[in-house]
């Protein structure tokens, strides 16, 4: 009696595993927990590409995380200040992938991830945070084409203190306020006596 039990128990315990393995193989992934949906969903926009900016030296980095199964056009890319008093240059990116897409032909594409360069400059010496507006556009494999997408960024870093790029006439009107202040102390001084001490 007592191994037909262990035997059962043995049993029991390997049917369980097999189904707690036949489940994983069927997970859905973490977004789509918890949805009655079927397996063509998509992600949304923000999920497949997570766009993020920071300050590098004096340049801009741009870098989306693309999700597997999606990808991004080359050519789709841009970006143009969204700030007052900064200008910035075309961005820079690596080369793609050619794929040969059904409905836009030939075109490089970026798969995982892609980080783009900008040269900026600031006209106005800190004044306002520094933020970039970047358009992009990307598909899934499975067959979704996404239309553009365009997002303001605000680079993570520390622009520079407008103290740190004070322009020259800023240093020269503060020494030509000293040098002004100590000639009018001597004009003033000039046509006043001031009594000698009495010893």
């Amino acid at each position: 009696m007592r191994p037909t039990r262990i035997l059962l128990l043995r049993t029991l315990v390997m049917l369980s595993l097999l189904g707690l393995t036949g489940q994983a193989a069927v997970a859905k992934p973490w977004w789509m927990r918890g949805i009655e949906s079927n397996e063509n969903d998509f992600l949304p926009p923000d999920v497949a590409f997570r766009a993020g900016a920071r300050i590098d030296g004096g340049v801009l980095q741009v870098r989306w995380v693309i999700a597997d199964g999606y990808y991004l056009y080359r050519d789709k890319i841009s970006v143009a200040a969204e700030s007052p008093g900064v200008a910035i240059s075309g961005i820079s990116l690596p080369r793609g992938v050619v794929k040969t897409d059904p409905y836009l032909g030939t075109q490089e594409i970026f798969t995982q991830q892609v980080e783009g360069t900008i040269a900026y400059r600031r006209l106005d010496y800190g004044a306002h945070p520094l933020q970039i507006k970047v358009t992009y556009q990307g598909c899934a494999e499975a067959g979704l084409c996404y239309p553009p997408i365009t997002k303001v960024l605000a680079p993570v870093g520390a622009a520079p203190l407008a103290s740190e790029t004070s322009p020259r006439w800023e240093r020269y009107a503060i020494i030509g306020g000293a040098f002004a202040f100590l000639l009018a102390g001597f004009v003033l001084r000039k046509g006043r006596n001031l009594p000698l001490p009495v010893t």
